[in-house]
């Protein structure tokens, strides 16, 4: 059976405008930088210009500090950043390793020195992204740990459960994930909350499943950048559920050309079979795809697109049937009376249609034989079970498309338009 998800992933388009007029979305799945500038004598410094520079894209963002020399730079892609001070008299100051995550708002306090302009002031430390601003605690899963951690099926949503207090109870799955769901939809529960009262965002905008609660499927690791587990006084910016709120973000284009390729396999003629198991194991999943990255208008106009297909192959022997066994095609039904065969057959006696009588020893003659159904029963397998009784296992085949694909144009150092666009196809 093939189905097409909708509820955004087959297209998602977020139009962001820099400055006062930014949508919600993108302040929710960007960061902000905010600071005083002061002098090497603890004065303020205002009317500073103060810019942050994203060193993947070469994005900029502007600002001049207030008279009491703070600054604030809102709405900031994640990413590596360079942080550039300066004021009439002052040297310049660089502040270089600053990493910006999901919905982060880290201080950095700027000293000038005085001097020439033309002079530097570098600082090529790693900044400390100290969060001072939300009481919330958060537990931002990068793309390293995304990368590198086993995962089953490739479900990065598994990686929620390495937040504080992140568990699936008992029959979660039961109780909120139907046939309705997507199969990697998940019912976790953080902090003590329901499994169906977090709140999911994806490159900050709503994904949520409105059927049952839970999340709608992430992209899959390659394309998936970060994102943040936030519990504990979560900001009334978020909304809609109570509990926790999961922050993911998609991957983008730089001015450097990055991708990859990738084939995950599993299959039981890798493995041994497990010591309990009567059979060996039948899974076959093939996950094959790649992403790839770069600049269309170097410092403008970037690009990201990526691809994963899963093939999965399964048939678990669960089915029981009961068809005839050697002896009853030869007219010998004495064994569905055996003690044996008892609490299947329930001590089944034959009788002659012809006379209401029942058979002797449940014993037919094959010449009575439907010649039909005869010839249907060389159709059909053997048992070698006394009772007629056979396992037998159904295949159940499921191909999954996932494309993610993104443009994001650096218009100006206060406008940029982003739309991406995400399909899942089953």
């Amino acid at each position: 059976m093939k189905r097409c998800g909708m509820t955004g992933w087959m297209m998602v388009a977020i139009l962001v405008l820099a400055g006062p007029h930014r949508l919600m979305a993108q302040a929710v799945s960007n960061a902000t930088i905010h600071g005083v500038v002061t002098d090497a004598t603890g004065a303020v410094v205002p009317n500073a210009q103060v810019k942050a520079t994203q060193t993947d894209t070469g994005q900029t963002m502007t600002t001049t500090t207030d008279s009491d020399g703070s600054y604030v730079l809102p709405n900031l892609p994640v990413g590596p950043y360079r942080l550039e001070a300066g004021a009439p008299a002052f040297s310049n100051y660089v502040q270089s390793g600053i990493v910006l995550q999901v919905g982060t708002n880290v201080q950095i306090n700027v000293t000038l020195q005085v001097g020439a302009v033309t002079q530097d002031v570098r600082v090529s430390a790693n900044a400390a992204m100290v969060e001072t601003e939300d009481t919330s605690v958060s537990e931002v899963i990068d793309q390293r740990r995304i990368m590198d951690l086993p995962l089953n099926g490739r479900q990065a949503t598994d990686l929620i459960l390495l937040s504080g207090g992140a568990s699936v109870p008992p029959g979660a799955a039961g109780r909120f994930i139907t046939t309705h769901d997507y199969v990697s939809s998940t019912g976790v529960s953080i902090a003590g909350g329901q499994e169906n009262g977090n709140n999911y965002l994806l490159d900050g905008a709503d994904h949520n499943d409105t059927h049952s609660n839970v999340n709608l499927p992430f992209p899959f690791p390659d394309a998936l950048q970060e994102f943040s587990v936030q519990t504990n006084g979560v900001s009334a910016r978020y909304g809609l559920h109570p509990y926790a709120v999961v922050n993911a973000v998609t991957k983008s284009g730089t001015n450097q050309i990055h991708g990859d390729l990738f084939e995950f396999v599993r299959n039981g003629d890798f493995n041994a079979r497990n010591f309990f198991a009567a059979t060996q194991d039948s899974l076959r999943r093939n996950q094959f795809g790649g992403t790839i990255g770069g600049p269309i208008k170097k410092d403008r106009i970037f690009l990201f697109n990526g691809f994963q297909g899963t093939r999965t192959r399964t048939a678990p022997p669960q089915t029981i049937s009961t068809v005839p066994t050697q002896t009853a095609l030869s007219g010998d039904f004495s064994t569905l009376e055996s003690a044996g065969c008892q609490s299947s057959h329930k001590g089944v006696t034959l009788y002659d249609p012809t006379n209401s009588q029942p058979f002797p020893d449940n014993l037919i003659s094959p010449t009575r034989f439907s010649r039909p159904a005869v010839g249907l029963a060389k159709l059909i397998p053997v048992a070698t079970n006394p009772c007629g009784l056979i396992t037998y296992a159904i295949p159940n085949p499921n191909n999954e498309n996932q494309y993610v694909g993104r443009v994001d144009w650096l218009a100006s150092s206060r406008n940029s338009v982003w739309p991406i666009f995400r399909g899942r196809l089953r």
